[in-house]
């Protein structure tokens, strides 16, 4: 069984450097019971917690919820699930806080998210909240949780940058008034190159921003992920030395995603002498690449994080 109480992120990032997960949630019953013979096997590495998409628009509404809370009644598990803006009104968002407060859910993901592909031309206006700081500052502001903090509240950083903002000057007021409106904690979008992610981490601190900034690590397994990553990352480069590794791997499928694990591995290493706050992993709902990460760092299952 779960835990009956919600935990608070900032009571889970006290154990510095943590290691979670992300999932999406399945579309289909076969689908979902494969995802927890995934999360089975991951659960062994005992992450900090884990987290679990949301469809633009709020397409996986009731999947996401579903995934949430059953992961919070049958693992040991800490779900922190994403919520979006686009498409959604006021009371959709103080619905779906409520029924995770009640569920025991101690803790938000809050973006400001896409919306569905047929959808395209979405009247943003008709949105309650325009932008991923005004969900974190009606999130701060719900009274319905049994924490009398409220819920810990997470927002998305972009190393690279946003997609949608090519000013980084801009780019950078705009996460700090998400940090400003209650944020906790930044988890980072993926990328490929430390260096990217470190020199983000310094200009959040010349901005003011002191909250733990966790970084997300997606290891390239195949062929085909190479393109879907760039697209979800919305434009992220691949270096020089990582594209080298993957050429020289050629049409092998085996030998590239080992080529793939195994620069995550060192970037991870690196991330954790430059003392980062936290590696996110973005398991996209399988576990190999993951474990075998886990194995490069030299952390074998429950040895990974102090409980």
């Amino acid at each position: 069984m779960g835990r009956a109480r919600p935990m608070h992120i900032a009571d889970i990032l006290r154990r510095k450097p943590t290691f979670s997960f992300e999932f999406f949630p399945p579309k289909t019953a076969e689908a979902f019971e494969s995802l927890f013979t995934t999360i089975a096997d991951l659960q062994a590495l005992n992450p900090a917690f884990v987290s679990v998409t949301y469809g633009a628009g709020g397409s996986t509404r009731d999947l996401t919820h579903d995934l949430v809370v059953r992961l919070k009644q049958q693992t040991p598990l800490e779900p922190i699930p994403h919520l979006t803006c686009v498409c959604h009104h006021q009371q959709d968002i103080e619905s779906i806080l409520q029924r995770y407060a009640e569920a025991g859910v101690g803790n938000i993901l809050a973006l400001g998210g896409d919306p569905p592909r047929d959808r395209h031309n979405h009247d943003r206006s008709l949105d309650a909240f325009r932008h991923a700081a005004d969900l974190v500052r009606f999130i701060r502001q719900f009274k319905g949780h049994s924490d009398p903090r409220g819920f810990g509240i997470g927002v998305a950083g972009f190393p690279e940058g946003h997609p949608a903002t090519p000013n980084r000057l801009l780019e950078m007021d705009h996460l700090k008034a998400k940090c400003d409106a209650g944020a906790d904690y930044i988890c980072t979008q993926l990328f490929f190159d430390n260096h990217d992610f470190l020199d983000f981490r310094d200009r959040c601190r010349l901005a003011g921003i002191e909250q733990p900034i966790i970084a997300g690590i997606m290891p390239i397994t195949s062929l085909s992920g190479i393109q879907r990553m760039a697209e979800l990352a919305a434009g992220t480069h691949y270096p020089a030395k990582l594209l080298r590794r993957l050429q020289a791997a050629g049409q092998d499928e085996a030998a590239l995603a080992a080529a793939g694990v195994q620069y995550a591995g060192e970037q991870c290493q690196e991330l954790l002498r430059e003392g980062v706050d936290g590696i996110h992993f973005y398991t996209l709902n399988k576990s190999q690449a993951t474990r075998e990460i886990y194995r490069h760092l030299g952390m074998p299952h429950s040895a990974a994080i102090a409980s």
